[in-house]
């Protein structure tokens, strides 16, 4: 039996739909999907809140418990059963009547008791008994902790479900444009004198304005160097998983700029990693961060597309460019943006510490800088892109992260 810590949930299902169908069980995609819903919110960690799962799920009518039982036992069998838990050993049901063959390593009676040989209805294991298959040890379990450089794509692939749980959530702002409310600043005399008109032409209640809020722009620039190609995979498909992250504006730069939020749009993260990648020609090159930052300011952001917005920096900071240049168009950006957000893999290190290069020139106008080397480590992004404390309040110098942990510099 395959392992299914090492295969997707919804490789899982569809062998099971599979065979239940086989089994002569009635078992759709659609009550396959509702049976892939349940265990992302229920999460059963033992056969048995696994079995009940699939229970409520998928099966309609009571007379296929028995087929059900048995190509349960099929697909996750594989722990003993005792006899005594289930108040004494009932006759095993035919396996001929549903079509499903038996276990290897299993017989039709007689032999040694294991799911397969639990009347209908009996869950295949005792309250507390963990299964040596954790379905959803997840991608989120699994590979939490594994640095995205050590990722295979298929690993890559897997992270996709546990990030589209996230959400990029820039902090909000006021905008000019206001909305009928019954708290605001104004009064709308238009909105007043309406509503007066179901109390006989007397404003009993005042209608108000106030402004609309709506989050700010997120703009991302992506190292795609040689240094940066392994982790630039894992946090464009974070960008285009997570909710919100489909909003935000996306480049990439090596020895060039390239923009990416059309191509991103409307496609699976294969799809658009794929894209991505023949959009940029310098995937895997040099990088010359200060000539990429001016181009930037002087094409996009300037005009508008980085004023308020929170600007998102994805590097390590390796520049082979001259530091001066860096420094001089970081600080035009930081005084663009309401918010700049480095995060550098190299920043995992509790020796990390910007003395040379591009990166010390970066530092004094970046608000926050975060590792994001691993899924585990993306909650600090997500809360260094969202938080809304004006500059003036935050302590000089930015924030490091890292790993779970807080250094100023």
């Amino acid at each position: 039996m395959t392992d299914l810590a090492t295969v997707d949930l919804a490789t899982v299902v569809a062998r099971f739909g599979a065979v239940l169908h086989d089994a002569g069980v009635a078992v759709g995609p659609d009550r396959g999907e509702r049976f892939a819903c349940a265990v992302l919110l229920t999460r059963p960690v033992t056969t048995r809140a696994l079995y009940h799962c699939a229970a409520v799920t998928l099966l309609a009518d009571p007379a296929d418990r028995p087929a059900f039982d048995r190509a349960f036992d099929l697909v996750f069998g594989g722990l003993a059963d005792d006899a005594s838990a289930r108040g004494g050993h009932q006759p095993d049901p035919s396996p001929s009547s549903s079509g499903v063959p038996p276990r290897p390593g299993s017989t039709a009676g007689g032999g040694q008791p294991g799911i397969g040989d639990r009347p209908p209805g009996v869950p295949p294991s005792s309250p507390g008994t963990r299964s040596p298959y954790p379905l959803i040890a997840t991608a989120s379990e699994r590979l939490g902790e594994r640095d995205f450089a050590r990722l295979t794509p298929d690993e890559l692939a897997e992270l996709a479900v546990a990030m589209r749980r996230l959400k990029l959530a820039s902090p909000p702002r006021r905008t000019r444009r206001t909305h009928v409310g019954s708290h605001g600043p104004a009064v709308d005399l238009r909105a007043t004198l309406r509503a007066a008109r179901r109390t006989g032409g007397h404003p009993v209640r005042l209608r108000r304005r106030r402004p609309r809020v709506k989050p700010r722009r997120l703009v991302v620039l992506c190292d795609i160097s040689g240094s940066m190609a392994p982790y630039a995979r894992a946090l464009l498909q974070l960008v285009y998983c997570a909710a919100g992250g489909r909003d935000a504006e996306v480049f990439t730069f090596a020895t060039r700029l390239t923009r990416l939020t059309r191509v991103l749009r409307r496609v699976s993260p294969a799809v658009a990693l794929e894209r991505a990648g023949r959009a940029a020609p310098d995937w895997s090159g040099g990088t010359r961060i200060g000539d990429t930052l001016r181009t930037f300011i002087d094409d996009y952001g300037a005009r508008g597309m980085a004023r308020g917005a929170v600007v998102l920096i994805l590097s390590d900071g390796w520049d082979t460019g001259a530091p001066e240049e860096l420094g001089r168009q970081m600080s035009r950006l930081s005084r663009l943006a309401f918010r700049v957000v480095w995060a550098n893999p190299r920043t995992q290190s509790a020796a990390f510490r910007p003395l040379t290069g591009g990166m010390a020139a970066a530092w004094p106008h970046c608000d926050a800088v975060v590792s994001a080397h691993r899924l585990d480590a993306l909650d600090e992004l997500l809360a260094a892109l969202a938080d809304a404390g004006p500059r003036w309040r935050r302590p000089a110098g930015p924030t490091i992260v890292i790993a779970g942990g807080d250094d100023r510099a």
